[in-house]
């Protein structure tokens, strides 16, 4: 009886701390241009994007989703909440412009803008070469950067932490001993990403979410039209005629110790995106863990890549703290029995492989 005495005394507390802060901030929140005083360097730590990102991002929500501001938290205020939280992983650097906001009303400003980021037209972004003429243009990118023809993009997976889900938990166990998302990627020579796939457990494989994915048949069908293009991955994917992985154990300057080291150098444009983008959306470190479950932490995954190609088509530079991304996989090549693996697309992989290994 004591200890519910005392959880009801809590919430009222709770209930009263909250009434008075809305009370006491109301007008400061309604003031959206308020967050114009703060310096652009500051702003630029704090939200990770300058003012005018920001002012473009607010003009697309509200013109493009459901999301709105009420009477006492403008949507800029939203907005900011959400950035914060994002760039940081915690609650307690909130800043509502210049209050800081009881974590019951961020957590309801999070989900809102969260979920408005992952709206169809936000998610119009992250957006995977749909024409010829777009295809070529990355293929021309790499060819000149890398001197590798065909690539269009690099795949592969990173692992985001969650809490313990209360279902299914096996699903999101991984083998480095911790729950996740294994979250697929697809990204350009400018780390703009171009697909991301955040749908899967910690414990499922690489080859099986590509094998998944909606791009592997786009990818199937551009081959059997005889267009000669095609993705980089790491040995954790199985070599195909639209994927091309490493050959393992290359002899020292043979072609395809030449041609493996060309695909490491171009593949590294994934790693620097994974850094990139966890350097800049703090909350998607490892040691941070997300604090959802599992559905709303790939909603926040997948916000954080909208928000990523916003920075990179604004071109502001990383934060200065961020380091390399190590990669997740396990370094083994596999061939996964998936119902459309057949030896024809193993032949035709290895074929594949094996004249642009010529090529070059």
């Amino acid at each position: 009886m004591a200890d519910l005495r005392s959880a009801v005394c809590r919430a009222n507390i709770r209930t009263k701390t909250e009434e008075e802060w809305n009370r006491r901030n109301k007008r400061k929140l309604c003031r959206k241009n308020q967050y114009e005083e703060i310096p652009d360097n500051n702003f630029i730590d704090a939200f990770r994007l300058d003012k005018e990102t920001f002012n473009l991002l607010c003009n697309d929500l509200r013109a493009h989703t459901s999301l709105r501001g009420t009477k006492h938290i403008s949507l800029e205020t939203k907005v900011l909440c959400t950035l914060s939280f994002l760039a940081t992983g915690s609650y307690q650097r909130i800043v509502g412009v210049t209050q800081f906001l009881p974590q019951r009303t961020a957590s309801r400003c999070i989900r809102e803008v969260v979920e408005a980021l992952n709206s169809d037209y936000m998610l119009n972004g992250i957006r995977f070469p749909q024409t010829q003429q777009e295809r070529q243009a990355l293929r021309q990118e790499f060819q000149r950067r890398f001197n590798l023809p065909g690539v269009v993009g690099c795949i592969d997976c990173t692992h985001v932490a969650i809490v313990k889900p209360a279902r299914d938990e096996h699903l999101f166990f991984n083998r480095k001993g911790y729950h996740s998302l294994n979250v697929q990627m697809i990204c350009d020579h400018n780390l703009k990403i171009l697909n991301v796939n955040a749908k899967y457990g910690g414990a499922t494989h690489d080859s099986f979410i590509w094998a998944s994915s909606q791009v592997e048949p786009f990818m199937r069908e551009l081959h059997r039209r005889g267009e000669q293009t095609w993705l980089l991955g790491d040995s954790g994917y199985p070599q195909r005629a639209w994927l091309m992985t490493p050959v393992l154990n290359a002899a020292a300057g043979s072609q395809e110790d030449i041609y493996t080291t060309r695909h490491i150098q171009a593949r590294n444009c994934i790693e620097r995106c994974f850094g990139v983008l966890k350097g800049r959306w703090r909350c998607l470190l490892n040691h941070r863990t997300l604090h959802y479950d599992p559905h709303v932490a790939s909603k926040i995954v997948t916000a954080c890549c909208v928000l990523h190609n916003l920075t990179v088509h604004a071109r502001l530079p990383p934060p200065a703290d961020v380091t390399e991304h190590h990669g997740d996989d396990d370094g083994v090549s596999v061939d996964v029995q998936i119902a459309h693996n057949s030896q024809t697309d193993i032949i035709h992989g290895r074929a594949t492989l094996n004249a642009l290994i010529s090529r070059l």
